[in-house]
């Protein structure tokens, strides 16, 4: 099978896997070799490598050519990401070389951008478009061996020799097994306990990994098991010094699979691979025969995709959702053995995903917050969430880059890793202090009591790598100390110049601080200003966590329009109730259950839906919209995981909710 016009190919990076691809490329039904990007056109044997294709000087040169319709992406690890999403934006489809990033959450904002540019984007894995592949998962299915319990699957290699020049040991480069190759067994052992499920892949509940980190602090051999939801058990392998026997085994109830050197099935240029069935006695050799080049299965997976109009491969490929999980097994992976690249650094990482400064944006509309002489975002965005600087970033780039300045930290989030990870990104960004607002919080359970609040202001602004904060909470109350003593640290942390606009109570009672703020009026002390309790259209029926306080029924609401006091609203979106993993017949979910099923409120979720509908958007952008439409200052914090979520939620701020619609909402 062939298409009608060739998928017109361009490549980036002439190293050995570019070779590789140009060869399958020349022997598939669907593409042919335009061009090869280089920043050393007059690098000798490119010619000869790349026969019959033009020789680019510069990436972005390939990207500008209007002849050029999809991008392989061949640089080293640290680059994919950045020149995928180049080619993205340039409109090109793109087939990045494993590992499609560093991380998960780097390829993650590659799919993102390519769904919004709705070109095509995979990861190329080329082993999974074999026939070789296609008949190992219809033995799995078919139950050949029994149910499936362990499966063995290694990638090693030995470099004979520590060779701190070479790419695969070169820290700024993410050399080592488990990126180099390790995604190969992962992959693998991931689909297999997918298809015992009669499903594309299954994603482990725990990964556990060992490896020896050699002296340039790379993986030079390393081992996981990883445990799935079916109870299989898979041992993985990798390395760079070590050289394996790279043999599948698939063990069942009833025997066993084994698969010799099966990443490269039946050779690189065809030929024969054998999948071996042992049963006690019996064994039974299945030859699997194939004269197509290894590599052209992925080039024609991609140009029919391509031509299909279709965002990502189909199974037996890797689709965006498998991709992500694959990463996410190598991410814990590396973090179980503590393997961080020196590129992922906030040292290092100084630019955003696609290689651009980080440059303040004014989508997001701002507003005056009473008590602050700043102007701040119309929504906050809380990061307590991200397990390092890389993935943080991420979504701390791309809200400033939207025009977000206001950001929400707390002392007890990660155990102080967020506050650190914002003070590192700040300063690695070159952001100037007076052109954000960040807000700090202290003093939560079970430590909540006066005198801990400067100690802890102390860690925080030193993880936050400034010396005040604009707005600071109590995280809690604590109902046995007298109000006073709070207003009292408070104040004097006004009068040292740490605190330098409002203070105020996260989940504390309006009694608390009506009674606070007669004490400092009294006692001539800063009055408490602002507050940061839940509010959203669901109403919270069960405390989220211990100590939790809602400030969304109508005696809150009288209470804040007669104050016009500013609520720093957490859970303004209801934490998923008003999407769809909620619903009357749908339980899975222990904690929406718990905190938000109630009649009433699936009848604000019925109308959120049916507004939704009117305005051509989300039900959850509807819940965002009706809290920022109030008549008293409220500004929701929100806690998105990754640009692609931030930038969904950000469209609730091009709704305009009319009085009548809110309170329609409320019923």
């Amino acid at each position: 099978m062939s298409l009608e016009q060739p998928i017109r190919w361009g490549i980036i990076g002439p190293g050995t896997i570019a070779r590789t691809f140009a060869e399958g490329v020349a022997h598939s039904a669907t593409g042919r070799l335009v061009a090869i990007a280089t920043r050393n056109p007059d690098r000798p044997g490119l010619r000869e490598g790349f026969p019959g294709a033009r020789i680019v000087k510069g990436y972005d040169t390939l990207l500008a050519d209007p002849e050029i319709e999809a991008v392989y992406i061949a640089t080293p690890h640290t680059s994919h990401a950045e020149w995928a999403i180049k080619a993205v934006r340039a409109g090109k489809h793109v087939l990045v070389e494993k590992p499609m990033a560093l991380s998960a959450f780097d390829a993650q904002s590659i799919f993102h951008e390519a769904t919004k540019a709705r070109v095509f984007a995979g990861e190329a894995y080329m082993y999974r478009f074999h026939p070789q592949t296609a008949r190992l998962v219809e033995l799995v299915r078919e139950g050949t061996i029994g149910d499936v319990r362990i499966i063995r699957s290694s990638f090693g290699f030995d470099m004979g020799g520590y060779r701190p020049e070479h790419r695969l040991f070169a820290n700024d480069l993410a050399g080592g097994g488990i990126l180099d190759v390790g995604g190969y067994p992962v992959s693998m052992v991931c689909m297999l306990a997918g298809a015992a499920e009669n499903r594309p892949f299954l994603e482990p509940l725990t990964v556990s990994g060992a490896a020896r980190l050699g002296p340039s602090g790379v993986d030079e051999w390393a081992s996981a098991v990883l445990k799935f939801p079916n109870d299989i058990i898979a041992e993985v392998s990798c390395s760079i010094m070590a050289q394996q026997d790279n043999v599948l085994r698939i063990i069942g109830s009833q025997g066993r699979i084994e698969v010799k050197d099966f990443w490269f099935a039946s050779g690189k240029q065809g030929g024969v691979g054998r999948i071996e069935i042992i049963r006690g006695d019996e064994q039974q050799s299945i030859k699997v025969e194939e004269k197509r080049y290894l590599y052209s299965f992925e080039v024609d997976a991609a140009g029919y995709a391509i031509r299909a109009g279709r965002t990502e491969f189909t199974f037996p490929g890797m689709g965006a959702e498998e991709t992500q999980a694959n990463l996410r097994v190598l991410d814990r992976w590396r973090a179980s053995v503590g393997l961080e690249y020196e590129i992922e650094t906030a040292a290092r990482r100084t630019l955003n995903v696609a290689g651009a400064a980080v440059v303040a944006g004014a989508s997001v509309p701002r507003r005056h917050i009473p008590g602050l002489t700043k102007t701040a975002s119309t929504v906050a965005l809380g990061f307590e969430f991200f397990p390092s600087f890389a993935s943080a970033s991420l979504t701390l780039d791309a809200f400033y880059e939207a025009g977000g300045n206001l950001f929400d930290t707390a002392f007890v989030y990660g155990a102080g890793k967020t506050e650190s990870i914002f003070g590192d990104w700040s300063t690695s960004r070159g952001v100037k202090r007076e052109d954000i607002v960040l807000i700090g919080k202290g003093a939560h359970s079970p430590l909540c009591y006066p005198d801990v609040i400067a100690r802890e202001l102390d860690q925080s602004l030193e993880r936050l790598k400034t010396d005040y904060v604009d707005v600071y909470f109590m995280h809690r109350d604590n109902p046995d100390i007298p109000v006073g003593e709070f207003v009292d640290a408070m104040d004097a942390e006004v009068r040292r110049g740490r605190i330098r606009g409002i203070f105020g109570g996260s989940n504390w009672t309006r009694e608390r601080l009506d009674e606070a703020t007669v004490y400092a009026q009294k006692n001539g002390k800063t009055a408490p200003a602002a507050l940061s309790n839940n509010f959203s259209l669901a109403q919270m029926l069960d405390p989220i966590w211990p100590g939790c306080v809602a400030a969304s029924d109508d005696g809150w609401k009288v209470w804040l329009k007669e104050r016009q006091i500013p609520n720093f609203a957490w859970s303004s979106q209801g934490r998923g109730f008003f999407t769809d993993k909620a619903g009357r017949n749908k339980h899975a979910d222990a904690e929406i259950v718990r905190v938000w099923y109630s009649e009433r409120n699936f009848e604000r979720r019925d109308r959120a839906i049916e507004l939704a509908k009117r305005h051509g958007c989300s039900p959850i952008h509807i819940a965002l919209a009706y809290v920022i439409a109030q008549p008293f200052p409220i500004i929701p914090l929100i806690g998105p995981r990754t640009v692609a979520e931030l930038e969904d939620s950000l469209k609730a701020l091009e709704i305009t909710l009319t009085p009548e619609e809110v309170r329609w909402l409320e019923g």
